[in-house]
């Protein structure tokens, strides 16, 4: 034995002496048990129940079955879902202080005001500000998770405000680096390789990474050289076919209106994933959501809310969209157009796209996206006994086709709870209102556009 390796193992010794230590001191993680509820595990191996409970210690679920009689904090969870928190999988949070300040845009219209006009005159602590209501936003609707796309990174100084937005608000985020206003390459590789050793060396947190890209192969190679999964826009043909031989199943493509066929065997026999933002893309224009080629190839989409400047940051409108959306197409199909009509979606379906789906497209699914023993607490609890959705028939109905963000009774985020009795927990909401009111009223006077609420 070497004196170096001595020397070693005195350390760790040491340091596996304080940790115990320090672990004996703090006693043991605090327990919670969710009891009563209509526990949709949405894992097969645990199964759903009509009454079951959950036990959460610390940070993770360690129980979830029927009459749980461990020593814990008790919370009612009758005439409650408990479930998995939703999933996003591409939000622009910079654009927070911006909610419905296009409503009648077109995608154009968008490119041109929001990417255009207001990100050229945005400061570091407009992103901040956005990503903190944006956020906050998240988890009010029981959205616990969000991939962030965050082409605001005009500098290293505005990542940081945005990623401090992130944190600040409570959310579990993928922070999906994308550069300013000329794109991944503006700031890119240098800052992402930065940005992995000051914010994201451990995966073991609430703030992961990804790189937000375009159609360049050079780039992918830097994402994966830092270990970031790849996310990317693509809403045109062809974009993809000179990427072949760089698609992998690391990839996350959102939008994939008017892919051609090619494209699709691309991206299935990779084992890439889609994002479908489907009111976004019904309003905007960007094509009809292509929920039926996905399901067509093998593919079960996630969705994302894509931006705020126009629709809403819950998961209960992205749901009931590409649920009626997919049927009313279906339905009304030529009986000439294929062989055999599609198969209808169900409710519980779009449910696994708003929670598995999600997590897996993260890569966060070994963590989140089931009510599984040992994975995170990221748990929400929908009131059943609001008169939107009492008496509830079907579960999966009521979350799909009934609830809305009212009925988000309680969020919990890694066994930390962030919403209760539905109210946000711990938040100072005059504060974040009076930021986001200052930040708009200064992109409004940098931009030029009236103040004014009335269109």
């Amino acid at each position: 034995m070497t004196d170096e390796t001595s020397r070693r193992e005195f350390l760790f010794s040491g340091v596996g002496a304080l940790a115990s230590a320090v672990a004996m001191q703090r006693g043991p993680a605090p327990r919670t048990l969710l009891k009563g509820g209509t526990v949709l595990s949405l894992d097969p191996g645990v199964g759903n129940f009509q009454t079951a409970d959950v036990l959460i210690e610390g940070s993770k679920i360690v129980a979830v079955k029927p009459n749980i009689t461990e020593a814990a904090t008790v919370i009612d969870a009758s005439n409650m879902i408990v479930m998995p928190g939703f999933v996003d999988t591409h939000r622009h949070m910079w654009e927070g202080q911006l909610r419905n300040i296009l409503p009648d845009g077109l995608l154009s219209d968008y490119t041109r005001d929001i990417t255009g006009a207001a990100r050229a005159v945005y400061r570091p602590e407009d992103a901040h500000v956005g990503g903190l209501v944006s956020g906050l936003g998240a988890v009010n609707a029981g959205v616990t998770t969000v991939l962030d796309w965050s082409h605001i990174g005009n500098s290293p100084e505005y990542t940081d405000a945005a990623i401090e937005g992130l944190r600040e608000s409570g959310v579990r985020a993928v922070y999906a680096f994308g550069g300013g206003a000329g794109g991944p390459r503006n700031q890119f590789p240098q800052d992402i390789r930065r940005l992995r050793k000051q914010y994201f060396s451990s995966d073991d947190q609430l703030l992961t990474l990804a790189m937000a890209a375009g159609t360049n192969a050079a780039d992918w190679a830097v994402a994966r050289e830092v270990g970031a999964p790849i996310t990317l826009h693509v809403n045109g043909a062809n974009q993809l076919l000179p990427l072949a031989s760089a698609m992998h199943s690391d990839v996350t493509y959102i939008h994939c209106n008017n892919l051609t066929e090619a494209e699709w065997q691309l991206i299935a026999r990779t084992g890439g994933n889609v994002s479908i933002a489907c009111p976004i893309e019904m309003e905007m224009g960007h094509g009809v959501p292509p929920i039926q080629q996905a399901l067509d190839h093998g593919i079960r989409p996630s969705l994302s809310v894509d931006v705020e400047t126009e629709m809403p940051g819950d998961f209960f409108t992205q749901m009931r969209a590409v649920f009626t959306l997919q049927r009313m197409l279906a339905i009304n199909r030529p009986p000439s157009a294929e062989r055999k009509a599609p198969t209808l979606l169900t409710a519980r379906e779009v449910v696994e796209f708003a929670t598995i789906e999600g997590a897996k497209d993260n890569r966060l699914d070994r963590k989140i996206g089931t009510l599984t023993p040992g994975k995170d607490a990221d748990i929400i609890l929908l009131r059943t006994d609001a008169i939107n959705v009492m008496p509830v028939n079907n579960v999966f109905g009521a979350i799909v086709l009934g609830m809305d963000t009212s009925n988000v009774d309680t969020v919990i985020i890694a066994g930390t709870i962030k919403k209760r009795n539905g109210r946000l927990v711990g938040v100072d909401l005059p504060r974040v209102r009076r930021l986001a009111e200052q930040s708009r009223n200064y992109i409004l006077s940098k931009t030029g556009w009236p103040r004014t609420i009335l269109g």
